[in-house]
């Protein structure tokens, strides 16, 4: 979560009154919200309500945040079951064994989903997000890893030498939740840079990386960056020949934070997930492509063997003895329902339909702006419906950035950023198509982006060259 620091003054003196209501309309005059402390009064619901809505006003609309990959639009259907699920924790699986029934479900539908070779021994979890199961993931490969060390010394007659630290490689376009477990872990990240035109890890890169230390490799099926997907099949293959060939045996474990919901049902001939023995676990976001409002992932091991058994706790809560594997413990159990909820309303051809329709919305969107002579496209959505423009050579006199903010005011927010290590002279714009993002809201976007490079082409005069923004990946 973002850290926070309080203001040592509010805006103002607050002052309140239980007796103002609505119908006074400068009741806003009379309440102010509390800052630093709470008042010594209460205030009416509904005045609460108001004045807090009214606040959140100033946030960007959701729907038109091109930025963000989670969910933004639900049935309300789904809401209605959330809502009615709001009060169940999902850690009580003894006093909520259906919610926890629920769960289960989910995790094998998954990995019926994603091959796993046998439903019935795969294992996973729901979690609060990807960067969790991420973080579940790592800690699994790490376990393992530490226990090969041990049976190794152990086979030659001695303990395991202190020095050895273990690393985890990885694409420089990497969310940053796996930067955060490595420090967290003390794992070293080996981080493979961008080179020329390639933008996400290649098996030569990933190989190279890789040493008797290594814990895992991370392939991402869906980069951040600019939504291509990683060759799973193909790193995959060069980790086999590297065991093969007396190399160390190193597993793969697939972020599939967006693609994880994206390929199976419109790149169903695209081999990356169980299919491949090598590939040890692969995590998923619920919010993203599952189709959820925020606050759910999920994490799933290829069978019970790699999920280290030191790793689960079986709790004895409320009466019930509960085997759990998460960083926190109580949670709500309403985004479960609701990824259960998706699960049984589309099926897979409801899926399929959905997905297909904002990987339509992204190829038709990037194809008009790629025809523009004041941008080049870096990708189309032809994998994850993302995509990612930058400003054509011929453009000197604005840039990303200055397009970024122009389009902002008109309530668009697109994040322009610089690639990593390597490649930080490449600057772009990139868009996230999501369930929700119609063809004719697309529509409207590209009457706004035209605009906004007329604005900027009569502007080129004026210096329009405005700098990085504060996005993050």
């Amino acid at each position: 979560m973002a850290l926070h620091t309080g203001s040592s003054q509010p805006l103002r003196v607050p002052h309140s009154s239980p007796l103002s209501g609505l119908a006074n309309p400068a009741v806003g005059d009379e309440v102010a919200l509390p800052e630093i402390a709470m008042h010594d009064d209460p205030v009416p619901a509904d005045v609460a309500y108001q004045l807090i809505k009214d606040e959140l006003l100033l946030d960007g609309s959701a729907r038109l945040n091109l930025a963000t990959f989670v969910t933004t639009w639900m049935e309300p259907q789904a809401l209605t079951l959330m809502k009615e699920s709001a009060d169940k924790n999902m850690i009580d699986k003894d006093e909520y064994p259906q919610t926890a029934e629920i769960e289960r479900r989910c995790v094998a539908i998954l990995a019926d989903l994603w091959h796993a070779p046998s439903p019935d021994d795969a294992t996973g979890c729901s979690t609060t997000g990807s960067s969790e199961a991420c973080m579940l993931a790592g800690m699994a490969l790490k376990r393992r890893w530490e226990k090969k060390v041990r049976e190794e010394a152990a086979a030659n007659g001695g303990t395991p030498s202190g020095d050895r630290k273990p690393n985890l490689v990885m694409g420089a376009n990497v969310q940053v939740c796996w930067e955060k477990f490595c420090r967290y872990w003390d794992v070293e990240p080996r981080t493979v840079p961008m080179e020329g035109e390639v933008f996400h890890l290649e098996p030569e890169g990933a190989l190279a990386a890789c040493d008797e230390n290594t814990i895992g490799v991370v392939a991402i099926l869906g980069s951040t960056f600019d939504g291509s997907y990683e060759p799973v099949a193909a790193i995959s293959k060069a980790l086999d020949a590297l065991a093969a060939g007396g190399g160390p045996d190193i597993p793969v474990h697939v972020d599939g934070a967006s693609g994880g919901m994206i390929a199976p049902f419109l790149d169903p001939e695209l081999v990356w997930d169980f299919k491949l023995p090598r590939v040890s676990s692969i995590n998923t976001s619920g919010h993203k492509y599952g189709l959820v409002y925020p606050g759910v992932g999920w994490v799933l091991w290829r069978d019970k063997a790699h999920l280290p058994e030191e790793l689960v706790f079986n709790v004895n809560y409320l009466g019930g003895n509960m085997p759990t594997f998460a960083l926190n413990f109580s949670r709500p159990g309403a985004e479960v329902v609701a990824q259960y909820y998706n699960f049984f309303r589309l099926g897979r051809k409801g899926f399929t339909a959905v997905q297909q329709a904002s990987r339509d919305v992204a190829l038709s969107l990037s194809e008009r702006i790629g025809n523009l002579p004041e941008f080049r496209l870096i990708t189309r959505g032809d994998e994850l419906p993302v995509f990612a423009f930058t400003t054509s050579d011929a453009e000197k006199g604005w840039d990303v950035f200055a397009v970024s903010r122009r389009l902002r005011e008109r309530g668009w927010q697109v994040p322009a950023y610089t690639f990593p290590e390597h490649r930080e002279d490449l600057a772009v714009l990139r868009v996230v198509c999501r369930n929700g993002f119609s063809l004719d809201l697309a529509d409207l976007f590209f009457k706004d982006l035209l605009n906004a490079v007329d604005d900027l082409n009569k502007d080129a005069g004026a210096t329009v060259l405005s700098g990085p923004s504060g996005f993050r990946h």
